[in-house]
């Protein structure tokens, strides 16, 4: 009796590394910004449709939920965006050689939440 393998490595073998889970968090965070976008959206519309739309668009965003939803769009666009620039570098044909792409990756995790940290502690201190 033949055993049935599998044709193509599966997450079943092979252990996640670093590189893999950066390029998947890149690809969520791309999508969580396309759809966060939405909120952009309605702060503009809750802008234009006066002043009581607003003040009720503030409360909503005001929230402690919001707030957690905004901390995690705020880490998701500093991350993609910190690492949309090592992707310009790999386009460049630097940082290939895996202990330089570890050490990019690792940058780009701590950049993104050092600049995450920033600015909401410049949100509340203002």
């Amino acid at each position: 009796m033949i055993r049935q393998r599998p044709l193509s490595p599966h997450l079943q073998i092979y252990k996640p590394q670093l590189t893999s889970i950066l390029s998947i968090l890149h690809r969520t965070t791309g999508v969580t910004l396309s759809m966060g976008s939405i909120i952009l959206v309605l702060w503009i519309i809750a802008l234009t449709l006066g002043e009581e739309t607003y003040a009720m668009f503030s409360i909503i965003v005001n929230h402690w939920f919001s707030n957690l939803v905004l901390l995690g769009f705020t880490f998701g666009l500093f991350y993609h965006l910190s690492n949309g620039i090592r992707h310009l570098f790999w386009d460049a044909g630097y940082g290939y050689d895996l202990r330089v792409a570890y050490m990019s990756g690792s940058a780009v995790i701590v950049s993104s939440l050092f600049f995450t940290a920033v600015t909401w502690l410049i949100i509340f201190y203002k």
